[in-house]
């Protein structure tokens, strides 16, 4: 388990125990899920993140959207989703667009006294770049905007809902751009095969009479 995810699973064990998958309002999205339950899927969060490493700043970015972390282990799905619902309320009240999508945002300084601006963090989609439309933190120290050596603080970052997840997608901050999302769109994919496989029924045996 990476150090983000140890943190994660500190601040989210008790709303991890009750968490439920928020319901969808679309159909489609509906019987697509359907295909695809909860707790059945096998991959780390490392797995699905983007990283992207700025001098002595390493930075990650996790999707939230139930589409991809429905393919998480079950423990790393439940604290995922935990995490999204309780911040869910005030990226609403914060964010101007509605039904945004929805990061865990990471920094973590490998010296000490390292300052961050997560206002400077952005994502690039078909060369569209996005800014965050509100930004809630989920660790103690995230306003101090200032890092001591091996420590991290994390936030729960809102963009603007069109963005499309399934295609191109970079991680921007300060000049430094990172990819590797084809390569987490081809692990995902196979993870979705692979659970769709489980579930999948059988065919039926005829008894005889």
């Amino acid at each position: 388990m990476s150090i983000s995810e140890r943190v994660l699973a500190g601040l989210l064990i008790g709303l991890a125990s009750c968490a439920t998958p928020p319901a969808s309002q679309d159909g489609a999205a509906d019987t697509d899920r359907a295909l695809i339950p909860a707790g059945l899927g096998s991959l780390r969060q490392d797995e699905i993140t983007l990283s992207l490493q700025r001098e002595d700043l390493l930075i990650k970015v996790t999707p939230l959207d139930e589409s991809i972390i429905r393919l998480t282990a079950p423990d790393t799905y439940q604290r995922l989703t935990a995490l999204a619902e309780s911040r869910r309320n005030e990226i609403t009240r914060l964010s101007v667009r509605p039904d945004p999508t929805l990061f865990l945002v990471s920094f973590f300084s490998y010296q000490p006294n390292v300052i961050y601006q997560p206002e400077d963090l952005q994502l690039v989609s078909l060369g569209l770049r996005y800014r965050p439309a509100a930004v809630v933190g989920v660790t103690p120290g995230w306003d101090t905007h200032r890092l001591e050596q091996q420590e991290l603080e994390m936030a729960v970052y809102a963009f603007d809902s069109d963005m499309d997840l399934a295609s191109d997608l970079q991680v921007e901050y300060e000049g430094e751009i990172a990819g590797g999302w084809d390569g987490i769109l081809n692990r995902l994919e196979s993870e979705r095969a692979r659970v769709r496989a489980r579930v999948r029924p059988g065919p039926v045996e005829e008894t005889s009479s």
